[in-house]
């Protein structure tokens, strides 16, 4: 029977080729949507690793979160200086990470931190920001940009950078007396990090050495070498990052930031507000689970279609294949074989056009969206996901199988010679 199937499968190629891009159309689609979404998911949940708490003004942990990790958003105030080496000071904190926010260049967004930020900051599985040229800032004008900035604005080692206040795309104020030099550029790391511009606190306060209650005195434009001079002193930042010495005084340390009694902070463990934020977006996510679903239904009522519509042009077949000795039994047999081996074929024509996609795709996706997306082999969900369209497949065929099974004798010796 697996013989007549395969001729007769031969024999119509057309229309069974059809059948097969329909199924492969649909495997590549929802494995590719639940590859992006795993690996999304993934790179979600590392953009910062190792960070023990984040620590901003009083406000929500998402908003905290978006701020200080995703550059998205604005923060409600600042964390004073002082509060910031009372932190540091504190017996189970092992490092602090501080993060001024609020300036930009080109859209992109001009991180103010120290040094400590390219020693203890943590992405991924606790990988570490490494550089692919230059060095990291040693002077007050130095700036260590992102890979997709470089990327996207073309710039190398040296080239000047002008930083506009405020966070648009637009900029309407420019601190054009203060530029920045290009010292380093870092490797890509799939976070916001490729999309950031970091410069020292110095170099944030040196911006806005002639600024009064947010903006420039008229008349004044003090040079870089002036400011270089200056004593630049830091009188509060946007937010924290923060790692402990055990992570079993997390909780506890917590709660002593939050009922922190000098100014109002919020202190959020990552992890929480990354799962927090997650399940906020999780709508966006299901939406296009539910539509790979439905492709792959279209797929099966594709062969659904086909084989019915050829039973048409086969009733003289299976009046044959009747007289020739097959049972119903056989009959059914054939139907159900042509449409396990049309699923079967359509499956592995799915995950060849997967692994095209996902090839191809991977790279935009980095570039364009800083979202890692690794070739990898089929894995438990995967096999599941496959599985469950070979056995709706098999039912798939059982239609048009019990049609034949019913009037493949009468119906095909019916038929005029």
């Amino acid at each position: 029977m697996i013989h007549i199937a395969w001729k007769s499968l031969c024999n119509r190629w057309p229309t069974a080729l059809l059948a097969v891009l329909a199924i492969a159309m649909s495997v590549a689609l929802i494995l590719t949507v639940e590859k992006i979404r795993r690996d999304a998911k993934s790179s979600f949940t590392q953009t910062v690793s190792g960070t023990d708490l984040i620590v901003g003004a009083r406000s929500g942990s998402v908003q905290l979160l978006l701020y200080s990790v995703f550059r998205i958003g604005n923060a409600t105030n600042n964390i004073s200086w002082e509060s910031v080496e009372d932190i540091k000071a504190r017996k189970r904190v092992d490092w602090v990470i501080p993060i001024s926010l609020g300036d930009s260049h080109a859209g992109y967004r001009v991180v103010g931190t120290t040094l400590d930020y390219f020693e203890h900051y943590r992405f991924g599985d606790r990988r570490s920001l490494e550089l692919a040229d230059g060095l990291v800032f040693d002077d007050v004008f130095d700036a260590v940009i992102g890979s997709e900035v470089a990327a996207k604005l073309k710039y190398q080692v040296d080239d000047k950078i002008v930083v506009a206040h405020g966070t648009g795309n637009v900029a309407l104020v420019k601190h054009d007396k203060q530029p920045f030099r290009v010292s380093g550029i870092l490797k890509p790391t799939g976070t916001p990090v490729d999309r950031a511009i970091h410069v020292s606190l110095q170099g944030i306060e040196a911006m806005h050495v002639d600024w009064r209650n947010g903006a420039t005195v008229k008349g004044e434009g003090t040079d870089a070498d002036t400011v270089r001079q200056m004593d630049l002193k830091t009188s509060a930042v946007t937010a924290l990052l923060v790692g402990l010495k055990s992570r079993a005084a997390v909780f506890r340390e917590q709660r002593a930031i939050n009922t922190y009694r000098s100014e109002p902070l919020l202190a959020v463990l990552p992890g929480v507000a990354l799962q927090e934020l997650w399940n906020l977006i999780s709508v966006a996510e299901k939406a296009l689970l539910i539509v790979s679903v439905c492709v792959v239904f279209a797929g099966l009522v594709n062969l659904i279609s086909v084989l019915l519509a050829g039973l048409n042009e086969r009733r003289r077949e299976m009046a044959v294949l009747r007289s020739a000795g097959a049972r119903p039994a056989n009959v059914f047999m054939l139907l159900c074989i042509e449409s396990t081996v049309l699923t079967l074929g359509g499956i592995l024509l799915g995950l060849f056009l997967h692994y095209v996609l996902t090839g191809l795709g991977s790279l935009f996706l980095q570039q364009q969206y800083g979202l890692s997306i690794n070739l990898a082999l089929p894995d438990r969900t995967d096999y599941l996901i496959l599985l469950a369209i070979g056995v709706a497949g098999l039912l798939a065929g059982t239609i048009p199988a019990l049609q034949a099974y019913r009037k493949s004798l009468s119906d095909g010796l019916s038929q005029r010679l």
